[in-house]
């Protein structure tokens, strides 16, 4: 039945579930007193289903220990989409608040017509359903009298902040004690009857065709069971995994190859990044009504490289085949999104596959969890109805997986004869920054590309800036200029692949213009701190500002060798905002001894759970800073152990203090990627303050600090 469009000024139903409105799909009751909530949404580590079991218990009025929180799975939960950009509380956080506020009415409108009293009447507590004259019934005893294979309705209001019991408090994480006990949550850990190894043959070099194959040594090994070939894919299968191993290796050396496409310069990026074909972009313009005048320019120029996800644990999956129907076990962030390109991939209509989420050790966007689901389908193919365990080694996860893209900023300001900045130019180079699955008519997996009739190749993209925007995440500066112009450059060539990684632009976005600012409060002489909140107009920014610097004491007396810097971002202007203070130390290397830190989210629905978050991002964005770097040379990536890229060891993480800003009256954002670029910001000016020398090229190593010395007028 047609619903008549709403008035601007009627309810809606959060994006998520409008999206999914089915109530059955976010939850289901059981008479033994247990409620199950499957979001579409999956844990990566940032604690998302304690979140969402908190909302649930909370609007239901239940001990969160009722809740049993289901893992994403495309055969049962909702599509939420993919799990990415700090979104999942804000998104998927609403629309299991507003579900489970109706479920609960739906409740006790039965329970008030079971026992004859009002529905206003009724009260609940932990499932009991109780009014006048000692009357009760519970969600329990009415289980099987409720059907939720109904659509949810947008006149249903949620509980207010005030009457929330468990929303603002810290409550221990769902997914901490299988990790802490060593039982199995990790796809890593899982293990299928019968289940096989299987392992895929990738060449060095980039870009290059498999012409060749002798396979005679490998069918004659102990637990062979299949070679699979098409076109430039080829892998092997076998019954234990020491022995895919040993196949890999007989396989490799019967392999003939073309000869591969060349990479880029890696000690020159910028250049190359500024000469490649590239899409422009007017992001944003803002023209003064009464322009100054321009006394002096400053331009300054900010790189980043390619960084790889580096994901503890490489990439994993597992998958069976019966019949024409698959079944995939993957710890991709997006298992819908997966379903779809597989489905293009093998031509098969996608309610024939079935993908569920298991947890992966690491992930920080687009690693190559979905690229090995596709190398387990199809290797299983192969195995006569037999599952399929395909994880890949570090090496390829370090070479094959996507990396977050290289960017080059510039930025320029117009100053007038006061030193006051009276126009600001942003210009960002760099390939697209998304080229996930299932978003595009053709798929982004590796394995499509290989086939004998491939798939092309994905050139990466940039989402919208009303969706937080890719290369150009966070460009837009908060700050009130007067006069502003951003501008990207999307490169259309991608001799090294690019996809998502944690924050997208954003890092080197904030890097870029929060050094630059800090460069034009030096020449001034201007208090770094004071000089960024005179330039802000928002009260919430202001106060994180003014947060950060009061809990480091800023700014500490000054001490040889140490230096003290500080940065602020609204992530993606719309999201959690955070500054940082970084104490730093240079010595031999630079270590950065304490980071200090001040979030709003708006509601937080687990405040520990955000700091712990925010602590994540401060010591990934420490890693980025300082040592974070993918090498190669004109053939190949070259950094493919921790030995050639290195990342923060246990001994050299900073101490980390993190102050939240609660804001229960505001909507609930996320805080997974809020802390990268304030960081990474922050520590730069701190190397500034101690050594007197500017690094504009990340990472700050002692190489590039001598570079920087040379350069320093």
């Amino acid at each position: 039945m047609n619903q008549p469009a709403p008035s601007p000024s009627s309810p809606k139903l959060p994006v998520n579930l409008a999206a999914n409105p089915n109530l059955s799909s976010w939850l289901k009751f059981s008479p033994q007193g247990q409620v199950t909530a499957s979001p579409g949404k999956v844990e990566i580590g940032q604690g998302i289903v304690t979140a969402l079991a908190q909302i649930a218990a909370d609007e239901l009025d239940i001990d969160i220990s009722r809740v049993q929180m289901i893992r994403a799975s495309t055969a049962v939960s909702p599509n939420e989409g993919v799990t990415s950009g700090s979104l999942s509380v804000q998104q998927s956080g609403r629309a299991m608040r507003h579900a489970c506020a109706e479920v609960r009415q739906i409740f006790l409108q039965l329970a008030s017509e079971r026992l004859g009293v009002d529905i206003a009447s009724l009260g609940v507590e932990d499932g009991t359903i109780s009014g006048p004259g000692n009357v009760t019934t519970s969600y329990w005893e009415l289980a099987e009298e409720v059907s939720l294979d109904r659509d949810a309705t947008p006149d249903v209001r949620p509980k207010p902040p005030t009457r929330r019991a468990l929303a603002g408090n810290s409550v221990q994480r769902i997914d901490i004690p299988d990790k802490v006990f060593a039982r199995p949550r990790f796809i890593h850990d899982w293990a299928l009857p019968e289940m096989l190894h299987g392992r895929v043959l990738r060449p060095q070099n980039a870009r290059v065709k498999l012409t060749g194959l002798k396979d005679d040594s490998v069918r004659a090994m102990a637990g062979f069971v299949a070679v699979v070939r098409d076109g430039s894919f080829a892998g092997v299968v076998c019954e234990t995994e020491h022995g895919a191993e040993a196949a890999l290796q007989a396989l490799r050396k019967g392999a003939v190859w073309t000869d591969g496409e060349p990479l880029p310069d890696e000690s020159d990026l910028a250049a190359f990044l500024k000469a490649e074909p590239s899409e422009t972009t007017i992001i944003d313009k803002r023209t003064a009504s009464s322009p100054g005048a321009k006394k002096r320019t400053l331009q300054r120029r900010y790189t980043r490289p390619y960084i790889a996800h580096a994901s503890i644990a490489p990439s994993c999956a597992m998958a069976q085949w019966n019949g024409d129907r698959v079944h995939v076990w993957t710890h991709s962030q997006g298992v819908y999104l997966l379903r779809t390109d597989l489905a293009l991939v093998l031509k098969l209509p996608a309610e024939s596959i079935i993908v569920e989420h298991l947890e992966g050790a690491g992930c920080y966007g687009h690693n190559a969890a979905d690229d090995v689901a596709l190398d387990a389908v199809l290797l299983a193919k192969a195995t006569g109805g037999r599952p399929v365990r395909v994880q890949w080694s570090r090496e390829a996860e370090m070479s094959d997986a996507p990396l977050g893209a290289a960017m080059a900023i510039e930025i320029e300001a117009d100053l007038d004869a006061a030193g006051e900045i009276i126009d600001w130019r942003h210009s960002i180079w760099s390939n697209g920054h998304v080229a996930r699955p299932g978003r595009a008519a053709q798929p982004a997996l590796l394995a499509g590309f290989e086939l004998e009739n491939p798939f092309p190749r994905m050139i990466s993209t940039n989402p919208p800036q009303a969706n937080g925007g890719g290369g150009d995440r966070n460009a837009v500066p908060l700050y009130d200029f007067p006069s502003w112009q951003i501008e990207s450059h999307r490169l259309t060539t991608m001799p090294i692949r690019t996809s998502a990684l944690r924050t997208l632009g954003a890092q080197g976005n904030v890097f870029a213009i929060e050094s630059f600012l800090d460069e034009i409060a030096a020449e001034r002489g201007e208090d770094p701190v004071a000089f960024r909140l005179r330039h802000l107009g928002d009260e919430r920014a202001k106060d994180v500002i003014g947060a950060a610097a009061r809990r480091a004491r800023w700014k500490p007396e000054k001490q040889p060798g140490i230096g003290y810097g500080i940065a602020f971002a609204r992530y993606k202007n719309t999201g959690a905002y955070c500054a940082a203070v970084a104490e730093i130390e240079s010595a031999e290397d630079i270590r950065v001894r304490k980071l200090t830190l001040a979030v709003d989210v708006g509601e937080a629905i687990n405040p520990d759970g955000v700091i712990n978050q925010i602590e994540g991002g401060a010591i990934q964005a420490t890693s980025w800073v300082l040592k974070e770097r993918v090498r190669f040379d004109r053939e190949r990536i070259t950094s493919t152990n921790w030995t050639e890229y290195p990342i923060l060891r246990f001994s050299e993480v900073p101490e980390v203090e993190v102050e939240l800003i609660q804001r229960s009256e505001m909507d609930p954002v996320g805080a997974g990627e809020a802390a990268h670029g304030p960081v990474s910001a922050a520590i730069a000016n701190a190397v500034f303050d101690a050594l007197g020398v500017r690094v504009r090229h990340l990472p700050i190593t002692r190489e590039s600090i001598i570079a920087a010395m040379e350069q320093a007028p």
